[in-house]
């Protein structure tokens, strides 16, 4: 993987964490969702704003993850990608102030360390 196709990779992820962060606002905007209130929910996730914006990142991520495919085998694309799990935690720590426990950060660093020996093997 060259340094272009990593930095869009990077913003690949990058894009898709920013849609994980407002699907997450908006979420709680919605609140829980029960048997009463589903299709409320429902209408509500079209009408949200964050989760509009949410869903329309989402969407340029797939667009980019899509373009990269057509540089990159899905081999190395696919787990690369994976990074985006490391963002999500991290927002859920700092920004949605979530307690991450210690096997939760193992996981993440394998993850990462599987990140770094798909990529650095291609």
């Amino acid at each position: 993987m060259n340094f272009s196709e990593f930095l869009v990779l990077i913003i690949t992820v990058s894009t898709g964490s920013i849609g994980q962060f407002f699907l997450k606002n908006g979420a709680k905007q919605l609140g829980s969702v029960t048997s009463g209130n589903l299709w409320g929910h429902i209408l509500g996730i079209a009408t949200n704003f964050n989760l509009v914006i949410g869903l329309a990142f989402y969407a340029g991520a797939a667009v980019l993850y899509i373009l990269m495919l057509t540089r990159l085998p899905l081999s190395v694309l696919g787990p690369a990608v994976s990074l985006q799990y490391v963002f999500a935690m991290l927002m859920g720590k700092y920004l949605f102030g979530e307690v991450i426990p210690m096997h939760r950060w193992i996981g993440i660093g394998l993850v990462m360390g599987g990140v770094v020996l798909v990529i650095r093997g291609k």
